[in-house]
């Protein structure tokens, strides 16, 4: 009976710890569901960024990595192709370094994050400013990669209030592989690549 029991309690533990991974990634999921993002006013996925890093950084906190949690999430998400997952995992895995590197997931700055609001910046040149979300590809070039979560950074704002809709090396690269992936129109590429 006594190794039964402890049998069940191993058992139970371990559905527990499934359900919290999966719960980590629905979360996530939830926030950067495409379908989801094409809703929203503009600038509206800025907020869904902090609240995405903020679901890594408590995975994280309970033991899961960051990266597994985000392949399930653009797998709930709904991210058929395997590109624009990959993008959208590799800029919010960015952001949460972002958001680490910058100081911001301390408790202060994750109850900040948790509801969507900017953090503030703790460390590096930048100390005391807010955290922001900067469009890669800027959306006064391309207003459709407004809500494209790959196209989305963490920078403090005093950094990006500094920066114009200028289009350097990276933007035209980053335009090309979001057409590549589907998340950016012809025109749009055409625009980013004048």
């Amino acid at each position: 009976m006594r190794l039964l029991s402890t049998i069940l309690f191993w058992l139970l533990l371990a559905v527990q710890a499934e359900a919290a991974q999966s719960d980590f990634a629905s979360k996530i999921a939830s926030l950067i569901d495409p379908a989801k993002l094409a809703t929203l006013r503009d600038r509206g996925a800025n907020s869904r960024v902090q609240k995405a890093v903020y679901w890594l950084a408590t995975a994280r906190k309970a033991g899961e990595q960051p990266g597994k949690v985000l392949d399930r999430s653009v797998a709930l998400a709904g991210y058929k192709n395997p590109d624009a997952a990959k993008l959208t995992t590799n800029a919010l895995l960015r952001n949460f370094d972002i958001a680490e590197k910058l100081g911001c997931l301390n408790d202060e700055g994750l109850a900040e994050m948790k509801h969507g609001k900017a953090a503030t910046v703790m460390w590096g040149p930048y100390k005391g400013d807010h955290l922001s979300v900067d469009h890669i590809v800027p959306r006064a070039v391309v207003p459709e990669l407004d809500k494209v979560i790959a196209n989305l950074e963490l920078m403090p704002l005093r950094m990006n209030e500094s920066k114009n809709a200028k289009i350097g090396q990276r933007q035209r690269d980053m335009a090309k592989k979001f057409y590549e992936a589907g998340l950016l129109s012809r025109t749009g590429l055409e625009a980013v690549l004048r």
